[in-house]
């Protein structure tokens, strides 16, 4: 199943029929109910969701209770878990506290209906590895972070659900000073980035008649793992298979094809490591990089037993590197990647969506299931 943290900012957008150019504040928000402006943005999370009711079986959704989420959802034959009550009136404090709690319960995903100020307080507490959509409920929506449509966003979700390509990009957080676009000056402010997740095509980079260029597509792998591995200092195990054979040669060590070479720092450990070598190099700090297998689709448990599930458990699942084109991606025709450590509690703590290195600074999020 795919496990999505949903919630809304229940005063996304009411300052923009009313002309106050935000809804940022308690006085704006005062004025704008006083004038007549009623809150749409639940209406716009459950405009995001009501297409995915006949796809309730695969989702888990957590919500924010009363007006930040479980009410917009209500209805629509969708399995709803409440994880936790705001304040009345709710404020950003409680869109942190939602999110924290969401990120706990280890979501997948995170769609939020509001604008930059709710997107704002997001980046404070998201990490990186955790992809959010915004649906767009807010006056200003100047960040990067929102779907153009609750459709659009709907239509994420499906590919996610469908296997199909998503693009994972990172999205810059902008809000702008309200009270100087009042007085006529426009001043926006960067708070950070967060993960969106994006549909995409076939091909985003390497193109060729219309097709990867599958050597090129190596070569774009292979240098983003070694620029992200030159900033690393702690230990980097590169598994077996022909794309983590590219990613070796090209941090220059002749590669093992079909078992596990450890590095640090540009230097060779252990080549062709086995199980009682790899632990020895485990640790939290570690990281490991591997590939799957085309068609099938996996990731663990076959033709890398090496790493055994103890050796799995020291790793933080952030610090498994997940490579792999959009073509050996297609191969799979929309099935999930496969774990099978032989530890079904592992296995079910290492389904849920994953980042994958496709080409040079380009990444696609995809599922693991069991």
């Amino acid at each position: 199943m795919l496990s999505i943290g949903v919630f809304v900012n229940p005063i996304a957008g009411i300052g923009g029929p009313t002309a106050l150019k935000g809804s940022d504040g308690a006085e704006v928000q005062r004025i704008a109910l006083a004038r007549g402006a009623v809150p749409h943005a639940a209406d716009r999370l459950r405009a995001a969701f009501a297409p995915l009711s006949s796809r309730s079986a695969e989702l888990r959704l957590l919500a924010w209770g009363g007006a930040m989420g479980a009410d917009a959802l209500a209805g629509l034959g969708l399995h709803v878990e409440v994880i936790g009550v705001p304040a009345v009136p709710s404020t950003a404090a409680d869109t942190r506290a939602a999110a924290r709690a969401m990120l706990e319960a280890r979501v997948d995903l995170l769609v939020f209906a509001g604008g930059d100020g709710t997107a704002r307080d997001l980046a404070e507490v998201v990490p990186p590895r955790v992809p959010v959509i915004g649906v767009p409920a807010g006056v200003k929506m100047h960040s990067g972070v929102f779907a153009v449509t609750p459709g659009d966003a709907a239509e994420v979700i499906v590919r996610l659900l469908d296997g199909g390509l998503v693009a994972a990009d990172a999205a810059e957080v902008r809000d702008i000073d309200e009270a100087a676009l009042r007085e006529g000056r426009v001043a926006t402010r960067y708070h950070g980035t967060l993960s969106v997740p994006r549909v995409g095509g076939h091909l985003q980079h390497v193109k060729s008649s219309g097709r990867e260029v599958a050597q090129l597509v190596l070569a774009e792998i292979a240098e983003t793992v070694a620029e992200r591995v030159s900033e690393h200092s702690g230990v980097v195990m590169l598994g077996p298979g022909s794309t983590l054979a590219a990613i070796k040669r090209r941090l220059g060590i002749e590669p093992t094809l079909l078992g596990f070479d450890v590095m640090r720092n540009g230097h060779l450990l252990a080549a062709d490591a086995d199980a009682a070598a790899l632990a020895g190099y485990a640790d939290p700090s570690a990281i490991v990089v591997l590939s799957f297998t085309r068609g099938q689709g996996f990731l663990l448990g076959r033709g890398n037993q090496q790493l055994t599930p103890a050796i799995v458990r020291t790793i933080p699942r952030a610090n498994l590197w997940v490579v792999g084109s959009r073509t050996k991606l297609l191969s799979l025709e929309g099935r999930p990647l496969r774990v099978d450590t032989g530890d079904a509690e592992l296995d079910a703590h290492l389904c849920g969506i994953v980042s994958i290195i496709s080409g040079y600074d380009d990444e696609l999020l995809y599922r693991i299931g069991r």
